[in-house]
């Protein structure tokens, strides 16, 4: 009765090579991760999910503070009029506003939008709390929802409502302000590479790609396991383009009026979806130990026999010390506990019955590889730790090993278009610098430039598209 329970689980999963968006969206409602709403595009995250963005906010928020950084919180609603201010960056986000018209029963006398991000209305109040060199920098965090009214939607990767943090800075020099952007981004990769286990390429947009009233952005872009790349933190640095907008300035040391230099940058529950995406497999999730919400479950074998449940319970005790531990005592039949918690992506079950009681001993197995490591009682606390570090690595090291063995290199455009259609990933180009060149890859390939890397290579002499000079190496691909 229970194996056909337990086959019945696995085969609720659409193997990722035969459907892979249904194969994504299986694991986000049988993870429970989160569910539907009933307006489109809104989700409903659950515990699980939000376990694992509450881990990674608390990684994000103490590096936020060690780099001298404070929380805010700014209203939800922007008038018409403030958002207007700065017109690049309101055509950039107009068609995706959503506006209050009402309030109550009265007509509003101007309409109000539900942030789609906050760079106006932190703009407005730095122009009040800032006169002089001395009140500078400003360097503030807000963690919140926005609202995007995105036309297709998928769990965490692209939402109506998502949840995220922005940081908003103001800067004296340009210098200073130039400074911020790579540190920050810095922080995201470096979040992204040690917690979440997903190896990052640097580098900046394009015009054409870069953030709405932007001088310049800034990115980290990752690959997902089906070949397509993923934006997964931007850091902008708007020189003093909103300074200007919004008449922010302070009095230099020398008692003349400057403009201040602003920066912002987000990180968002898309890289949920990112997890699933790089780390997951037709048995589920596999989440790196760092970022899961449970590393270790302990599930008792034949639990109605003497003294299982309660050397179950002392183990479990045991292992709460070094990480984060559930006992699953329930009448489930073990396979299907296996099975439930491989579908979560739990880093390490612990098994345990009469015959590792008598032997003194416990069982692991890994998710990420299922290795079956026998332990004795004494070495426990250890092994866990050495394990579930281990596990860390191993699962950075796949990712990367996938992403080098899906990055290629095309010289023209006919390799290009191959590599797009045949092999996917990131495909390494170079680039005369027009939009006419960057526009037309993306109309022949559907792949648009993801970067241009900090670490620059030489792979050819002429742009990929046009064949006039090279002036950049650029990352293209497909991207969610």
């Amino acid at each position: 009765m229970g194996s056909d329970k337990e086959k019945k689980f696995v085969e609720e999963i659409t193997p990722m090579d035969e459907d892979f968006a249904q194969w994504y969206t299986d694991i986000v409602k049988k993870a429970e991760l989160a569910d539907y709403s009933s307006v489109k595009g809104f989700m409903i995250v659950r515990p699980y999910g939000y376990a694992i963005w509450e881990n990674i906010q608390k990684d994000l928020d103490r590096r936020f503070k060690e780099t001298g950084h404070e929380n805010v919180y700014m209203p939800l609603l922007i008038p018409e009029s403030l958002l207007q201010k700065e017109q690049e960056h309101v055509e950039g986000f107009a068609p995706e506003v959503a506006w209050v018209t009402h309030g109550g029963s009265e007509k509003l006398t101007e309409r109000l939008c539900v942030r789609p991000t906050s760079e106006t209305i932190f703009c407005e109040h730095f122009a009040k709390i800032v006169q002089s060199y001395k009140d500078l920098p400003k360097l503030y965090n807000q963690w919140c929802s926005v609202v995007r009214w995105e036309k297709t939607t998928r769990p965490f990767l692209r939402t109506a409502e998502f949840l995220w943090q922005e940081g908003h800075t103001i800067h004296a020099t340009a210098e200073e302000a130039e400074e911020e952007t790579i540190r920050m981004l810095n922080v995201y990769a470096d979040h992204c590479e040690e917690v979440l286990a997903i190896p990052v390429i640097k580098g900046q947009k394009t015009d054409k790609e870069k953030f709405a009233g932007a001088k310049a952005t800034y990115t980290i872009e990752s690959l997902m396991h089906d070949g397509k790349a993923l934006q997964s933190g931007t850091s902008h640095n708007f020189g003093d383009n909103f300074a200007k907008a919004f008449d922010i300035k302070y009095l230099d040391k020398e008692g003349k009026l400057q403009y201040v230099h602003e920066t912002s940058w987000g990180f968002t529950t898309r890289m949920i979806g990112a997890l699933i995406m790089v780390h997951g497999d037709d048995s589920g999730l596999v989440l790196p130990p760092k970022v899961a919400p449970i590393q270790v479950i302990v599930i008792p074998i034949a639990h109605h026999k003497e003294g299982v449940l309660e050397k179950s319970y002392e183990i479990k005790d045991r292992i709460a010390k070094v990480a984060r531990v559930k006992i699953d005592d329930s009448d489930k039949m073990p396979g299907w506990k296996f099975n439930e918690y491989e579908m979560k992506g739990v880093p390490l079950r612990v098994e345990i019955g009469p015959k590792d009681i008598e032997n003194n001993q416990v069982v692991l197995v890994r998710r990420d590889n299922r290795e079956k490591i026998t332990v004795k009682m004494d070495e426990l606390e250890n092994r866990i730790v050495e394990i579930l570090e281990d596990i860390q690595k191993s699962l950075y090291n796949k990712a990367k090993a996938h992403r080098d063995a899906r990055t290629h290199v095309a010289t023209n455009m006919e390799e290009f278009k191959d590599i797009v259609e045949n092999k996917t990933g990131f495909v390494k180009a170079m680039w005369c610098g027009d939009r006419e060149c960057e526009d037309k890859v993306k109309e022949m390939t559907g792949a648009t430039a993801r970067c241009m890397p900090f670490e620059q290579e030489h792979v050819g002499d002429k742009c990929v598209c046009c064949g006039k000079e090279a002036k950049k190496l650029v990352y293209w691909g497909r991207a969610y």
